[in-house]
């Protein structure tokens, strides 16, 4: 199945949103580049303990492709690659902050209604 692409999503912002952020990782990818900043690529990694490699390598380079996340890579043996959030991937911040509010209330509600 073929991605839409950016024209075919202009008359719904919020699908071409979600079709940008879909999937079980981009977001918690997103989380920890707005939370950590700057991260090679085992860091990221290791920050994410259940993603595979490969699924982390897929999302990031879609994440690069839609100009969310900046992949600068250095020309050093062994091979240096550094992830960090763009202006827009930046922009998404206050999203995820909510996110994060939202779940910590819900871990409270749960918590409240098993005693």
């Amino acid at each position: 199945m073929r991605e839409k692409s950016v024209e075919e999503y202009m008359n719904c912002p919020f699908h071409l949103a979600m079709s940008m952020l879909e999937g079980k990782w981009k977001f918690a990818i997103l989380y920890v580049l707005s939370a950590q900043g700057t991260l090679r690529f085992k860091e990221l990694e290791r920050a994410i303990p259940e993603i595979s490699t490969r699924m982390l390598t897929k999302d990031l380079k879609h994440l690069e492709e839609k100009g969310i996340v900046h992949r600068k890579a250095y020309a050093t043996i062994p091979p240096k690659v550094e992830y960090t959030l763009t202006e827009i991937g930046h922009s998404i911040a206050p999203v995820i902050a909510s996110i994060t509010k939202w779940g910590e209330a819900y871990i409270e509600d749960c918590k409240a209604s098993q005693t």
